[in-house]
């Protein structure tokens, strides 16, 4: 049942309690009422997007050029980051979990063995079809097996978790949720966490004892509730230069060059299309575990993007058009996750030439923009991104690189506090000139390849020799919070063991990408969500029955909301 707030209704017992409400909360919940068990899930926000709620994210960043604003990279309302991204789902890769000493100072304390049957499982919670992760392209045989041309990503077909789910959430009698519920203190008491105090929208305060405790707040906000538990009792977690908010991870994400197709079977095969799974998926070019080996690269993938909308060079009607839906914020927030849309349009956008452009080309403009806006708001599931083929089969090479751990990325308390009076975090997110220097081998790795196998052209857009501080000179990122509660067969490692609970904390958990030691190509979603069925086989430790998260059934009847862009 979903309640306003913590005193809607009286609060029964239960076995476990989560905070937070998004994709990790969420499938949490789910999971362990699914095996019998009884949990409340605490939600700071709303059902809807809430002001003044969501100013209890912000945060101090140390370089606002580098980290993206907290009201991109957090969302509290019910659903959490799902109502702002089209949830992209792809599983962590093998060699993110080996030992690189020379490249990667990290170590997992699970293998990548123990995960990979928790996505077949995940994946239905997502809505994202099935664990199908690679589909040859049709008509196109390439032997060389340097990089894998053939990889997928999936997508959910309704991204915000809350309304995939929402007759199971409202009618289960197990499953407890309390919305305007923020949690502002945690009680260490005999070695565990026994009760929480939880102030309303108002600033009303109540304590809830509890058994079991699991953060699935995202992984900032996680972070800066264990920060708040170890400032009152510095002992924990290693103290102060312990490995609590250290090692803050995103990726590396940009473009700094263009990739021109020989043939239409592989210009087409790097579109989005709906697989004999029921969703939208999408291939990626990624480098092979040799690869990275051999050429020291961390891991990576690319695929293919529109040119830049914003430059009036395309002559593209429709790309002219878009730019200027983009340009209207309110407009182009409905269309796209705002971070997307403000990596697309500049300050000081000229109008004139895209205006030229859409009257030239009105009605191929007119034909294209009918077919997207149909595939995108009323067609079923909606394409989750925005890409147009062009005749010359020339796009821009987005890439999605992993992200070392540095320990000199951080977060940290400042000594601001929010209304209620915890402490608001200190983001100084920071990236290393060895991962773009990295990012370049592999542009060059994949041209040599590309030349190779006759797939295409890469093309630099800036002198070589300059690419690595263009590649620093983009690199931005804040909504995939990865690394700092980090997993580790040691206390002096790490904040959380390998079921993720908090070393000196006998019933306190964290399930949020935070608790991950490397960022790997991928975006984080779906690994989130395979660990959070792995922590509720673990907390349940009882069979569960069939999820039916992406079954016809359980999507029935739910809105057909669109995905609001590319994201997590």
């Amino acid at each position: 049942m979903i309640h306003p707030s913590f005193d809607a209704h009286p609060i029964s017992d239960h076995d476990i309690t989560v905070v937070g409400s998004g994709p990790a909360g969420l499938v949490l919940a789910l999971e362990v009422a699914r095996r019998g068990k009884r949990v409340l899930v605490l939600e700071s926000g709303s059902k809807s997007a809430d002001p003044l709620q969501q100013a209890l994210s912000d945060a101090e960043i140390v370089d606002p050029a580098r980290h993206d604003d907290m009201s991109i990279a957090v969302a509290r309302r019910l659903g959490g980051t799902s109502n702002l991204w089209a949830v992209r789902c792809q599983p962590f890769d093998a060699i993110d979990f080996e030992p690189r000493p020379d490249l990667v100072d990290a170590r997992w304390p699970v293998s990548y063995a123990e995960i990979e049957p928790y996505y077949a499982r995940a994946v239905d919670w997502l809505g994202a079809g099935e664990t199908v992760f690679d589909a040859p392209i049709p008509g196109v045989e390439i032997d060389d097996p340097a990089f894998d041309h053939t990889r997928l990503e999936r997508f959910s077909r309704v991204a915000a978790v809350q309304e995939l789910h929402a007759a199971e959430l409202e009618r289960s009698d197990r499953i407890d949720i309390r919305l305007d519920s923020t949690v502002v203190d945690l009680h260490y008491e005999n070695g565990g966490i026994r009760r929480l105090t939880v102030a309303d929208r108002s600033g009303r305060r109540r304590e809830i004892e509890t058994k079991v405790l699991v953060l699935a707040c995202g992984g900032l906000e996680s972070t800066r509730q264990l920060l708040v538990l170890q400032k009152k009792h510095p002992q924990l977690f290693g103290g102060p230069d312990g490995p609590l908010g250290r090692y803050y991870m995103g990726h590396v994400i940009g473009e700094v060059a263009d990739v021109t197709f020989r043939s239409d079977p592989v210009d087409a095969g790097y579109d989005f299309f709906v697989d004999g799974h029921g969703s939208y998926a999408r291939r990626r070019f990624i480098p092979s575990d040799a690869e990275q080996r051999a050429h020291a690269l961390v891991n990576v993938s690319f695929w293919p993007v529109v040119p830049p909308v914003a430059d009036p060079r395309h002559r593209s009607g429709l790309l002219s058009a878009v730019c200027l839906a983009f340009a209207v914020a309110p407009f182009g927030r409905l269309l796209i996750a705002e971070a997307i849309r403000r990596r697309h349009i500049p300050d000081g956008l000229e109008i004139g030439p895209h205006l030229v452009n859409i009257l030239r080309d009105l009605p191929n403009t007119v034909v294209a923009l009918s077919r997207f806006l149909y595939r995108r708001y009323i067609a079923f599931p909606p394409m989750p991104g925005f890409f147009v083929r062009n005749a010359g089969r020339r796009y821009g090479l987005s890439y999605h690189a992993e992200q070392t751990p540095r320990p000199d990325s951080r977060v940290s308390l400042s000594d601001a506090a929010d209304r209620f009076g915890m402490p608001r975090l200190v983001i100084d997110y920071r990236f290393a000139r060895e991962d773009a220097e990295s990012v370049l081998r592999a542009h060059l790795r994949l041209a040599a390849w590309m030349e190779r196998t006759g797939t295409g052209t890469v093309e630099f857009r800036q002198p070589e020799a300059e690419t690595v501080d263009a590649i620093l000179a983009i690199a931005a990122h804040g909504t995939h919070q990865i690394g700092t509660a980090r997993m580790a067969e040691r206390s002096e490692d790490g904040v959380v063991d390998r079921n993720l609970r908090c070393f000196g904390v006998d019933n306190l958990h964290v399930a949020s990408s935070a608790v991950f030691p490397t960022s790997g190509q991928c975006n984080p979603t779906l690994s989130i969500a395979a660990f959070a069925v792995r922590l509720a086989e673990h907390l349940c430790g009882t069979p569960s029955g069939p999820t039916g998260g992406g079954t016809a059934e359980a999507v029935a009847g739910v809105s057909r909301r669109d995905a609001v862009g590319e994201g997590e």
